[in-house]
């Protein structure tokens, strides 16, 4: 076991359950009485300095298009979210499940589009092969795990959106915009985990 897997357990155990009075719902699911269950993968490299693989969308897709994601989706009938969250990284970023060290599934995320999202935190080789899928990928970048989990980088921001004031969390690094959801999840996974605490 490595040093990084060792660490992220012992936070993982401490933090999972632990009241976070600051993690950031969205403020848009009231009146949603139904969820589709859905999961991502928090990809963190085995290395010194680990970091965070991370995706942006096609401009041309439905959903969220050039937004920065983690890599993941619904989850297919029968699937568990940690099945879901490695099926849909391989499919996205090729990332061969039998290379990806699962800590653990941290608290659903519920957002206005109708989605339970579950995190997924894993470790994955530093010298992993990428091969992106171009219909769900642009481009992929892997951000410093130091940077994007401390709360110092997580800026609380607001907008007018459908005559209501929306307030979310962005985080910027080296000119990748993560906001919304994916922004929220880093925000919240980093109250559980206590990284930079």
């Amino acid at each position: 076991m490595t040093a990084l897997r060792r660490r992220l357990e012992r936070l993982y155990d401490a933090g999972r359950d632990r009241p976070a009075p600051t993690l950031f719902p969205d403020p848009r699911i009231e009146g949603i009485a139904q969820f589709k269950p859905a999961a991502v993968l928090l990809a963190i490299t085995d290395r010194p300095e680990p970091g965070l693989l991370l995706i942006h969308r096609p401009e041309e897709m439905r959903a969220h298009p050039g937004q920065v994601a983690l890599p993941g989706g619904r989850l297919d009938p029968g699937e568990a979210a940690v099945e879901a969250a490695l099926r849909e990284a391989q499919e996205e970023l090729g990332i061969d499940p039998a290379l990806v060290s699962v800590i653990g599934a941290t608290k659903p995320y519920r957002t206005g589009s109708g989605y339970d999202v579950t995190p997924v935190i894993a470790t994955v080789p530093a010298d992993i092969t990428i091969t992106p899928n171009p219909d769900e990928v642009a481009q992929w970048f892997e951000a410093p795990l130091d940077f994007v989990l401390n709360r110092a980088n997580h800026v609380r921001r607001s907008m007018e959106w459908d005559g209501d004031t929306r307030h979310y969390v962005e985080i910027i690094w080296q000119g990748h915009r993560i906001w919304g959801v994916t922004g929220a999840i880093l925000a919240n996974v980093s109250e559980r985990l206590d990284w930079n605490g």
